[in-house]
């Protein structure tokens, strides 16, 4: 089921506990969707001051086709959001036309990601208005050449966070009320990643399965290691600790532990509603008082609690990251990947989520690289991809809480999962630079100098693929002319769950209330597998007329991912 039809059943009051009746539909509906709209402007408001003004374009598209299946819009004025999902030939030629294609294209890239495992946990802890959190992502990757990549990255931010709540009086029917709230979370963290493959027979399909057993069972000593260095005691349990942990070794070790340093600074924020009830005693005397016997609420109705469930949220979040390579085919050189996205999730119990993700990576010579910025000369770098993704997807799950108050003190305990089915369209442009010409428009890119298009700052691969119009600019020409472009879609499967408990305070002002809490904790797990599917397609040499077509990439479809 679309995104759109599962938020229009879910709009219909279909999960919703307390709904009104049919005859009391139309009094609130009205105002039911005047508030999800004005929400989903919220949204895209926190979401929009976040975005660095020379990425706004690019970005303000990607907030707009996220909003567009949550609040039933209108497409983009960009274009539709079916039709911008990378599923159009952008000009170059469908997969299905098939052009003959000689061996080795010099535009045909030598390997793709054929899955990935993903593992995150989160967790999240609020004193007042200040927020910390810690977070720990673990991958597993499969590539097509036969080789296998482990990566583990730990993360810990910290940043402010408020909320704000209003009763809506178009459904006092339900007793029902929303709030907004907004994030701001600045954080770094630090990693590694191995690289297995030992295994070379020649047949990337029997590496591929050698490689990943390698690799699990390296996971396997990770873990077992992690533990006796986390564990307390003398210093003989911990080295015998160690011993044992260190028979769980594959054969074919990795070259080298980790062989990328990594580094990664983030900022996220973000915005969401949510609905729910809330239950007021009736006094003393059984009925609902307006003041009481003395005129001032001592024997009014009090506030005891409330049931709540998540209806619509949004984040943007950039992400810088560092690589720092030792070993492998990139040994000696520095990437920079510079991440932005924009994700929104909708639905009560049954949820639709959507993602977008723009990314641009550099690469430098280390070295080369420490000493220019020493020195405070020029930057050059070697390499240049750009890549997009976009996902879309529903499932089971919830997402719901509940409170009860003891005066202006609250105490929250919520908590949900899920599952959630999705389709993945990734494209991506890589361009080596092998000139000082080219290394010099990709470092005035980056820095905003040259001519670059204002209209399109990040041009993407399926551009990349068009003829070139007459006011190109040089990232365009040179994505044109010299970058490997390729398309990929996935099927991917997350199971996720997440418990929170809040103590909170707060100050009612008549429908609107203001609140933060005193303590929080929340802590989220998710799992996600994603596997290749269709047809991966590249783009070879420009053709008559300027467009290059897409098709058949060979050296991805020659291997089968293996299931884990």
């Amino acid at each position: 089921m679309k995104s759109a039809e599962r938020f229009r059943r879910w709009h219909a009051h279909d999960h919703i506990p307390g709904a009104p009746s049919q005859r009391d539909r139309g009094q609130s509906g009205t105002e039911y969707a005047a508030m999800v709209g004005v929400v989903s402007l919220v949204v895209a408001a926190i979401v929009g001051l976040s975005v660095p003004a020379d990425e706004a374009t690019g970005l303000k598209s990607a907030v707009c086709r996220i909003l567009h299946p949550l609040s039933g819009a209108e497409a983009c004025s960009s274009g539709d959001y079916e039709g911008d999902d990378g599923g159009g030939d952008g000009g170059g030629g469908g997969p299905g036309e098939d052009p003959f294609v000689p061996n080795g294209d010099p535009f045909e890239p030598a390997k793709c990601l054929l899955s990935q495992d993903q593992t995150k946990t989160t967790v999240v802890i609020q004193i007042l208005f200040i927020k910390i959190s810690s977070s720990e992502t673990i991958k597993l990757q499969q590539w097509s050449d036969g080789t296998v990549t482990l990566e583990r990255v730990t993360e810990t931010g910290g940043g402010v966070t408020a909320s704000i709540s209003a009763g809506i009086p178009g459904l006092k029917d339900w007793g029902g009320s929303a709030s907004l709230s907004g994030s701001y979370v600045k954080g770094s963290g630090s990693g590694g990643q191995w690289l297995f493959s030992g295994n070379k027979s020649g047949d990337p399909q029997a590496d591929l399965a050698a490689n990943l057993e390698d690799a699990q069972q390296f996971t396997e000593y990770l873990k077992a290691q992690s533990k006796c260095n986390s564990s307390s005691g003398r210093s003989e349990l911990q080295m015998i600790c160690g011993y044992h942990a260190g028979k769980k070794k594959p054969d074919l070790e990795p070259e080298r532990a980790p062989d990328v340093d990594i580094t990664k600074t983030s900022t996220e924020a973000s915005g969401g509603v949510s609905f729910g009830k809330s239950f007021k005693s009736n006094g003393k005397g059984g009925k609902d008082t307006k003041g009481g016997k003395d005129g001032k609420g001592a024997d009014g109705p009090k506030d005891l609690g409330s049931v709540s469930f998540e209806g619509l949220s949004g984040a943007m979040t950039e992400d810088v990251v560092v690589m720092r390579a030792k070993t492998g085919p990139d040994a000696g050189k520095i990437t920079f990947v510079y991440t932005f996205s924009v994700s929104g999730t909708a639905g009560g119990v049954a949820q639709a989520k959507g993602s977008r993700m723009q990314q641009v990576a550099v690469t430098y010579d280390a070295a080369a690289y420490d000493q220019e910025e020493e020195n405070g000369d020029p930057h050059h770098p070697q390499k240049l991809t750009i890549t997009t993704s976009q996902e879309s997807g529903d499932g089971p799950g919830i997402q719901a809480g509940a409170g009860a108050n003891a005066g202006p003190v609250t105490i929250d305990v919520g908590g949900g999962g899920g599952t959630v089915n999705s389709q993945i369209h990734t494209e991506s442009a890589e361009v080596t630079l092998d000139n000082d010409g080219d290394s010099t428009a990709v470092e005035d890119w980056l820095r905003g100098r040259g001519d670059a298009p204002a209209s399109n700052p990040l041009p993407t691969p399926s551009d990349a693929a068009e003829a070139l119009d007459d006011d190109a600019g040089p990232i365009e020409r040179l994505l044109h002319d010299k970058g490997k472009l390729t398309r990929l879609d996935y099927n991917a499967n997350t199971d996720w769950w997440n418990a929170s408990l809040g103590i909170g305070f707060g100050i009612s002002a008549g429908q609107v209330s203001l609140g933060f809490k005193l303590f929080g904790i929340d802590i989220t797990h998710e799992e996600k597998n994603q596997t290749i599917t269709g047809d991966p397609t590249y783009a070879t040499g420009p053709k008559s007329g300027g467009a290059r077509p897409w098709v058949e990439w060979k050296n991805c479809t020659r291997t089968k991912p293996i299931p884990t």
